[in-house]
């Protein structure tokens, strides 16, 4: 629908608006069509962003023993035990607080039924459930895969939005992100890239710049 060449004139174009004082994100927003909501409409997705951006997504770890020593070495943004995650099933506002600090979560495979039961009902609906973590599980690798992740969330809606990084990347790292991001949506459609009405792109304070098809029916209009 939109190719790299679009995309570049894209970004620049949202890059080009109001000086803000604070290093603004740039954001894809793609709206879908042709697609029953009504039916359970959902999609949530951890897409691995390839170029590196300036706010890497937080990750807690869960896990005791080994696991979260090692985890604790690799600098994981938390590491919480088996009695810290019983304590928190016991006060649901400090849950939510906990739950909502962090982008992703591991889990030791070994705690994944404890996880459930104490936290279970809150991770599950917000779709953060942890990725569970096998024994002798390459904790660094983990850690920097999900750093470098995004979540797509999409339910019974017919748009989503997301970052792709920030005014100060390159426009080529920028288009490399978006692109990732539209390649993963467009595989959780039914119709793929059918199922997409508009690709737009804007800074956090600027207008959203609309990709080709929808400047091309502007055209015929007139």
């Amino acid at each position: 629908m939109v190719n790299e060449g679009q995309l570049v004139e894209m970004i620049k174009e949202a890059k080009s608006s109001k000086e803000r004082k604070f290093k603004q994100s740039l954001e894809l927003i793609m709206v879908f069509k042709d697609i029953d909501v009504k039916k359970g409409f959902a999609i949530n997705e951890t897409v691995q962003l390839p170029k590196q951006t300036s706010w890497p997504a937080t990750v807690c770890v869960m896990a005791s023993g080994e696991i979260g020593l090692k985890a604790k070495n690799a600098k994981a943004d938390r590491v919480i035990n088996t009695e810290e995650l019983n304590q928190l099933g016991s006060d649901k506002r400090e849950s939510r607080k906990f739950i909502n600090k962090y982008d992703f979560f591991l889990a030791d495979t070994q705690l994944m039924p404890v996880v459930g039961k104490v936290l279970g009902q809150l991770l599950g609906p917000r779709g953060k459930m942890p990725t569970p973590v096998p024994f002798n599980a390459p904790i660094e690798s983990l850690l920097q895969r999900f750093r470098s992740s995004i979540r797509i969330r999409v339910r019974n809606s017919l748009s989503m939005a997301c970052k792709i990084g920030d005014e100060k990347m390159e426009d080529g790292d920028l288009v490399a992100n978006a692109t990732a991001v539209i390649s993963a949506v467009e595989k959780k459609l039914p119709n793929g890239d059918k199922n997409i009405k508009k690709i737009l792109v804007k800074t956090t304070m600027g207008k959203a710049v609309k990709g080709p098809t929808q400047v091309k029916k502007k055209n015929a209009q007139k």
